[in-house]
């Protein structure tokens, strides 16, 4: 594909004036061919593909950047789930995580996802040597991305696992206690996890997908809301052609880009992820566009309806402009990653039982939410329960990626820096559903599921 010249004058527009960027180029890679029959033969295979493999994906990025004048924040690896590596030991995988962390370091990239596992309807012993060793490498590795994908609208809720991973969420904040429990923001849990995501911490390479691809993840937040404001006081179906326009445009920028990136590396392009990203900058915020569409602030009233109209209409104008969107593709609501957001929650006007309702209707779920450190593992397995079965329910990927912050209680603030942002610690019911997490097994799939 390319760009015309209208096209390119209005990329540089919205490049300049409205914070467009490439949020991530993601190079998925299969270590399919990486098993052994020890982890440090496996560690070895894997830490030798991803270096040769993507050994030019940071260079490449910054020619096309250099070319093309958009900006591309973050390049990042994904890789087939280590878990489905690890049936073929005996041994804990924590040795390829380290592997992954090296080479990662090595080929300069920002993170590499896929240290995961798929356990929708049960594990494998493989699944659960790497979930026991997630709390101990993501405080011993600076790169590697975890996920755990535990339900689906076809299997139901592995409700073994939603109850273990409360506690790994504890271990890994107490593991990471210096700073904030920041271990948790590498890992996410997922119901229905898309295999071509290129968004971390949740983005894997699908044992679906071919050999190599990249993926890219275009953020377009400020266009937005530049749009939306261009938009006046005009109603609801005038307000959605708006916005369709303004993702349409994104949507063929950043596909012009993924496909150069391809051809530039000699591999396939796979999807473009029209995800509104936003970053802690001013002006770069979904909360910004909902209070743009006439919210008088996120969580208020109205909230969720128009975080409803604002994700169907990115999505209406991505898949009129691409027939490659894939990965997530709306708008997320990360708190600690969205100013608008942060400021909503110190404020008291957004709050986690409004959060929960939100995610209901827009791309991902719960993220980057701070908690009280003090949070028994229970209260956070129903809580993601909670949200799991949001998206078990409505056939949507949900996920949850909550970070109870070590020492600190509601009203405090959690530091993370960088795109990762900082919050407030929210306030949450401490209700505890033990006995409701102790039942164990498998929530069923629904009556959605039975779709043949």
């Amino acid at each position: 594909m390319s760009l015309s010249a209208k096209e390119i004058a209005e990329t540089i527009r919205m490049v300049e004036f409205e914070n467009l960027d490439i949020r991530t180029i993601t190079l998925g890679i299969s270590l399919r061919d990486c098993t052994a029959p020890t982890v440090r033969g496996c560690a070895e295979k894997v830490y030798t593909k991803i270096t040769k493999v993507a050994q030019n994906l940071v260079s490449v990025a910054a020619e096309i950047q250099k070319e093309y004048g958009i900006p591309i924040i973050n390049k990042r690896v994904s890789v087939t789930p280590v878990a489905l590596l690890a049936d073929s030991f005996e041994e804990s995988p924590q040795p390829v995580a380290e592997a992954m962390d090296k080479a990662a370091e090595e080929i300069g990239i920002d993170f590499i996802g896929g240290y995961s596992a798929l356990v929708a309807k049960g594990t494998t012993d493989g699944d659960l040597r790497l979930i026991e060793s997630i709390p101990e490498v993501l405080a011993s590795t600076r790169r590697v991305c975890s996920s755990v994908d535990l339900a689906s609208t076809r299997a139901g809720i592995n409700m073994d696992i939603v109850a273990r991973m409360g506690e790994v969420v504890v271990e890994t904040a107490q593991n990471t206690a210096d700073s904030d429990g920041i271990g948790c923001a590498k890992l996410v849990v997922f119901a229905n996890m898309p295999s071509d995501n290129p968004f971390m911490a949740g983005a894997v390479h699908g044992v679906e997908e071919t050999e190599s691809v990249i993926n890219v993840g275009v953020s377009g937040p400020g266009v937005v809301l530049e749009a939306v404001k261009s938009a006046g006081s005009g109603d609801f179906g005038t307000l959605s052609e708006v916005i369709k326009r303004a993702a349409y445009k994104i949507t063929r920028a950043g596909e012009f880009i993924g496909r150069r990136a391809a051809e530039k590396l000699g591999v396939e392009f796979g999807i473009l992820d029209l995800s509104l990203a936003p970053t802690p900058l001013v002006g770069d915020s979904v909360a910004g566009i909902l209070e743009a569409m006439g919210v008088e602030m996120t969580g208020g009233a109205g909230t969720t309806a128009a975080l409803a109209m604002l994700n169907d209409a990115v999505k209406k104008g991505g898949a009129m402009a691409s027939s490659y969107v894939g990965g997530l593709s709306g708008a997320f609501i990360p708190v600690s990653e969205d100013a608008g957001m942060i400021e909503a929650v110190y404020r008291g006007s957004l709050s986690l039982s409004k959060l929960e309702a939100m995610t209901a209707v827009c791309s991902v779920g719960l993220d980057m939410i701070a908690i009280p450190g003090d949070t028994p593992p229970p209260v956070i397995a129903g809580i993601i329960a909670d949200e799991i079965a949001i998206g078990v329910i409505n056939n949507k990927t949900t996920a949850v990626r909550i970070i109870p912050a070590p020492g600190k209680k509601p009203g405090d603030w959690v530091e993370f820096g960088g795109l990762l942002g900082r919050a407030p610690v929210l306030e949450i019911n401490t209700r505890n559903p033990q006995a409701f997490i102790n039942r164990g097994g498998r929530i069923p799939a629904p009556l959605q599921g039975l779709r043949n």
